[in-house]
């Protein structure tokens, strides 16, 4: 007789309890990120995230051991996260370097500075004096992996003869100073109603880059453009 082919039942459902449970870590860093910029990291006690997110103190620190942990694991979630992807979309690019740049910074707008993620910036600006560990970890995560990106964007235009020799340094302090004053002012002056009516950052951000890449053009390149 031929042997009847044996199937696994399939895996339960998860339960309401177990889907509960992977979605705290997520429930805990979007709880961390609404306090420490509502507040300041300084200023927020860890029993506020835990109760925002809807559990006891001593369950925030099975997951995140301190305070400083959670902040940690806030900025890998909303931005090293993002520059891992940009630096997967520059190794992948294969049009004009000229396209590659705006793309780049109006997808940083769009993926943070719309978003809540922003607020780290000013949180990062107006406390992490006081905190050195997070000064060097914000530095090794965000601040030099983000500049090694924006550097082989720009070397790119320079070594297939789109954009002049530049320093390279320089001109990424001149491409994200703009940006990071957009979201600082966002979170400061810009909050408040009289300032509603100012150009929208995507108008700002799309002329800083005109300028920017016009001065990044050869000379010859340049001229024909103004013609």
């Amino acid at each position: 007789m031929p042997r009847t082919a044996r199937t696994t039942p399939p895996p339960p459902a998860p339960t309401a309890r177990q889907r509960r449970k992977e979605a705290r870590p997520q429930e805990l860093l979007d709880a961390a990120l609404d306090l420490f910029v509502e507040k300041g990291f300084a200023a927020t006690r860890s029993e506020e995230v835990a109760a925002r997110a809807g559990v006891s103190k001593g369950t925030l620190y099975l997951y995140y051991p301190s305070k400083e942990e959670l902040l940690k694991a806030v900025i890998r979630e909303n931005i090293s996260q993002e520059i891992a992807e940009g630096e997967d979309i520059v190794r992948g690019f294969e049009g004009p370097t000229a396209e590659l740049l705006p793309y780049l910074m109006h997808e940083w707008w769009r993926r943070i500075g719309e978003t809540r993620a922003s607020g780290i910036c000013k949180l990062i600006v107006s406390e992490v004096r006081n905190f050195p560990d997070i000064a060097a970890f914000y530095v090794e995560e965000v601040i030099q992996p983000a500049e090694r990106m924006l550097a082989s964007v720009i070397q790119r235009g320079i070594d297939r003869g789109e954009f002049r020799p530049v320093p390279v340094h320089e001109v990424i302090h001149a491409l994200m100073a703009p940006m990071l004053f957009i979201m600082l002012h966002k979170h400061s002056i810009g909050a408040c109603p009289a300032m509603h009516d100012r150009a929208p950052p995507e108008r700002l951000i799309a002329v800083h880059l005109d300028l920017v890449l016009n001065g990044l053009l050869p000379r010859a390149a340049a001229g024909r453009k103004k013609k």
